[in-house]
């Protein structure tokens, strides 16, 4: 073990011993997320409360201990393990919904709650909360806030960092601070709430969260469509925006992911002939909602669509997203290693994005499965390799990176919402300029002058 002794008994008597674990199952259990690599942390920390996250970073500014929060563990490019040891400071007890504020459209959070659970409690009271990750029945929104998670619904309510209104904070030398207000217009001096969103838990750990509500739409209404190709799917989708419909979610997925959950769910999904799936959810005003869904039949049908349901019980609607939402599962299913990038292009460009995918099936011989938000031009590819075939993961790594390069050609870029960790730490020159990488390390300097929080994230 890296961590001195008398770091560990300092620790142990601060917080208590239950708080502080060594023991070899709880440091493998967190040291990997649902990328599946990463390395061992040399202790986890369950600490209860913010005054004891301070003390626990305090002691870490002092013995220059690393310092990786943890939420629940569901991001995709390891930004919740750690690289080279130091300290998981896994945030499972800070659990609550502390407010639930009707009158002023608010809800405070600890960072632990599940995004899923915060959904069900403000709709129990006519609220909304739009942010629905795929994970929504796993990850926490803190997790969420660092990563900027999205989800379906980002092509009309936007991602989280929309909702985010106020932070408490932890820095790495222990300091509490606290960003934003309840406020919804606040101009005082940098937006420094923002600046936490997305930032990958490298600049400070929040432990507290204030988050933006909406009325609770009243109607909702959900079909599927299925096209013999992307190309027709996509164009479906520009024809339906050209008709100035704004959907809460567009979905598109791939007849590769297609065949997938077909086999794990052990039934037929698509009609014969289908190549492309797009799943198409409105809401608002019921009025609003039929008009609306009108206007989303006829672009699908002028597209070519082969097949469109509209879902008229909950229960249909549930089994329509089962589709999009198992997806990964499926795709773990197979057998095979799932790499899987969320890249995203201009929504003009996604036939352009499926014309590299294709392109580097063949050029690699791969198997690529993609699926992902249409609305927003935020597409997952997942390159699906046998994890023993040497020659294949190396042929993925020069796909991966032409796959990159690509998308950034399209003037997109290559994480649309799952962050850079140290996945796609090696590749992040491809879209950021020398200039603006020194930029941000000098923020992350001067908030984490010593480099103790995350370290090994986001910059190669």
């Amino acid at each position: 073990m890296s961590v001195p002794k008398p770091f560990i008994d300092e620790l142990a008597r601060r917080l208590g011993a239950e708080s502080v674990r060594t023991d070899e199952a709880t440091l493998a259990e967190y040291s990997s997320d649902a990328l599946g690599i990463g390395h061992a942390p040399d202790l986890v920390i369950v600490p209860a409360s913010t005054a004891e996250i301070a003390t626990v970073a305090r002691l870490c500014s002092e013995y220059r201990v690393p310092i990786v929060v943890r939420g629940a563990g569901t991001g995709y490019t390891g930004g919740a393990v750690p690289t080279h040891g130091g300290i998981v400071l896994s945030m499972e007890r800070l659990n609550r919904i502390i407010e639930i504020d009707e009158t002023n459209l608010l809800a405070v959070v600890e960072p632990h709650v599940i995004t899923g659970e915060l959904q069900r409690a403000v709709e129990q009271v006519g609220l909304f909360y739009p942010p629905d990750p795929a994970s929504l029945a796993s990850s926490s929104i803190g997790g969420n806030v660092a990563e900027c998670a999205g989800g379906p619904r980002a092509f009309k309510y936007g991602t989280t960092k929309r909702y985010v209104l106020a932070l408490e904070a932890v820095l790495p030398n222990g300091e509490i601070v606290n960003t934003g207000s309840k406020a919804v217009k606040n101009v005082v001096g940098y937006d420094l709430t923002q600046l936490l969103v997305g930032s990958e838990g490298t600049l400070a750990i929040i432990t507290r969260i204030t988050l933006r509500l909406i009325p609770k739409p009243p109607a909702r209404a959900t079909l599927s469509a299925f096209f013999p190709t992307v190309r027709r799917a996509v164009d479906a989708v520009t024809a339906l925006i050209q008709r100035r419909a704004v959907p809460s979610s567009i979905e598109l997925v791939d007849v590769d992911s297609i065949r997938a959950v077909e086999a794990y769910l052990g039934r037929s999904v698509a009609p014969p002939g289908s190549d492309a799936l797009l799943i198409v959810e409105c809401d608002g005003a019921a009025v609003a909602v039929e008009e609306e869904l009108e206007r989303v039949f006829g672009a699908c049908r002028e597209s070519g669509s082969l097949q469109i349901t509209r879902a008229s019980t909950d229960a249909e609607r549930e089994d329509v997203w089962s589709v999009r939402r198992r997806l990964s599962l499926a795709l773990r299913a197979t057998g095979l290693l799932k790499i899987n990038h969320d890249v995203v292009v201009p929504r003009g460009r996604i036939v352009d994005l499926f014309d590299t995918i294709a392109a580097l099936k063949a050029r690699h011989q791969l198997q690529i499965a993609s699926f992902g938000h249409a609305g927003d031009g935020n597409i997952h590819v997942n390159l699906m390799i046998d994890r023993h075939d040497r020659a294949a993961r190396e042929r993925a790594r020069v796909a991966e990176r032409e796959l990159f390069e690509r998308v950034v050609a399209l003037e997109g870029s290559i994480s649309g919402e799952h962050g850079i960790g140290f996945a796609k730490a090696p590749y992040i020159g491809i879209e950021l300029s020398p200039e603006t990488i020194a930029l941000m390390k000098r923020v992350k300097t001067a908030f984490d002058p010593h480099g103790i929080l995350n370290p090994g994230k986001i910059f190669p």
